[in-house]
Formats: C-alpha cells, structure tokens, sequence
C-alpha cells in the first residue's frame, strides 16, 4: 500500500457504519430549501445520505467540503447520478469553514471527525459563523471517553498486545509511545456539552447507541491511516495496518466473536 491508500472509504462503506451516519441525518432533519454543510465530506458517503433524503425537495443545497481533493473527486463520482439537489464541492480546511460557506447554512453535519479536531473551540467558532441563527450542528463519533462498553475491554487489549507482537516478530519494529494523534485525547460527553454550550450553542438532541461491530468493520478501520496512527504511533504505515489485521483476525477467531460493540455519541445542537 502507498500513504495515498490510507483512506477511509473501505471502513465508511460498511453497513454498520452508513447507519450511524443516515440516524444523525434522521436526528437533525433536513428539507426544502435548506443549505446543507458536510464537513470533512470524504468519499460522500454522507453527503450520498442527504442528497436521498433530499428527493423531491425543491431549492436545496448541499456544500460537500474536504481539504483533500482527491477525496472530493471521490465524492463527485459517488453523487454523479444525484440530480435532486444541487451538490457543491469546495476544498478547505474544516478550521475554515466559515470562509468556504458563502452564505449562512441551516444545518452542518460533522460525522466521525470531531475528535481529530485539535482546537475544538475554534471549530466551533467557524461553525457558528457557518451557520444561520437557529442554525444546526449535528456531528457524531465513536472516539469519545465512554466510546467502549465494559466487556469489550478485553477484546481491546488482546487487539493491541498481539497487534504489538505480531509487529515486533515479523517486522523488528516497535510502537513510539510519545507519538499520539488528536482522537486519542477523547472527551466525555459531559465535556462535549460544556463545550457547546461555552460557545453559543445549545443542544436539543443527544443520544449513545451500543453498534454490533463485526471483524470486518475492525479489519476495515485497521487500514485508515488516522486509527493507525493512533494505535502503532512512529510505525509505517503499511507494517502497522498488517499487524492489525492480522491481530485483528486472530483475537476474533480465540474469542469466538462475531461481533465487538462499540458506543455511538450522537448530538444535534442549535446555535443561540
């Protein structure tokens, strides 16, 4: 694999996981003659969700943004067919929002990023400025502090300890303990709501579902350069994902699992 394969498309397109992502869409509710924001729109798996939930609406538009542009033409081949609403594809940084929105939004979805976002107050700071009075925020994420049920940790363990074997034995390597990615410093969702609230928004809807998670989703999230990094931090790329698939694969098949749960935060806030 080159770095350029890293990506998140594999993960994003498993079933478990586009549901996540169409309940928050559900949640927050879109319509007619809304201006839509997806943040950090990646391949548009989300933005493919609101453009169907958008069929037969009239004066709608979806503004898809990504600082990759190879993700967003990823996004226009999924969506070529959508011709319900109109789809904007703009290339920003998602700290930049405010200027990549010309006119004031309705709704900005934010799914499963939120925790790589160092400066979350600044975040928050552009996406109020985003977004109309009354506007809405609705992001979800599976990287917050209560992300993992109790009986799951010790699938999470073994994960690791034979993931960090399996990369010492068949590549000589080690994990760079001082290394650690921004989803890694996870909030509460305690925390969240005192961030929000700190900076102008209130929320209206919040929810924590318990998601089935099979192998294959674990497998999956193992090849995305963020959760690679975060798991084997100053390891390769490439050695790293294999470790954890391959340790990923073995911990289910010693457990006899199907499937590992994980916990889904959920929030839709109004901006006051």
């Amino acid at each position: 694999m080159t770095p350029e394969e890293f990506t998140f498309t594999k993960f994003a397109n498993n079933a478990f996981y586009r549901r996540q992502n169409a309940t928050l869409i559900d949640m927050a509710g879109v319509g007619s003659g809304q201006r839509i924001v997806d943040l950090a729109c990646g391949n548009g798996g989300v933005t493919k969700l609101i453009v169907e939930r958008l069929r037969g609406a009239r004066d709608s538009v979806i503004i898809a943004i990504d600082h990759s542009s190879e993700m967003l033409r990823l996004a226009m081949e999924e969506l070529r067919d959508a011709r319900t609403a109109a789809v904007q594809y703009v290339q920003s940084q998602v700290e930049q929002v405010s200027e990549a929105v010309k006119e004031s939004a309705d709704t900005v979805f934010f799914c499963n990023a939120i925790h790589y976002v160092p400066d979350k107050e600044q975040l928050l700071t552009e996406i109020s400025r985003a977004l109309k009075p009354g506007g809405k925020l609705a992001f979800n994420t599976a990287f917050f502090d209560g992300a993992h049920p109790p009986d799951t940790m010790v699938f999470a363990r073994k994960w690791m300890m034979r993931s960090v074997r399996i990369l010492r034995r068949e590549h000589g390597l080690s994990i760079v303990r001082s290394d650690k990615v921004e989803s890694r410093n996870q909030l509460t969702p305690e925390e969240y709501r005192e961030l929000l609230e700190d900076n102008g928004f209130r929320i209206v809807k919040q929810e924590i579902e318990t998601v089935p998670v099979p192998m294959e989703g674990w497998r999956d999230i193992s090849g995305f350069k963020d959760f690679i990094g975060g798991a084997m931090p100053g390891v390769p790329m490439d050695k790293a994902s294999q470790a954890l698939q391959a340790g990923c694969e073995q911990i289910f098949a010693e457990m006899k699992r199907e499937f590992v749960d994980r916990n889904w935060l959920r929030i839709v806030a109004v901006r006051v």
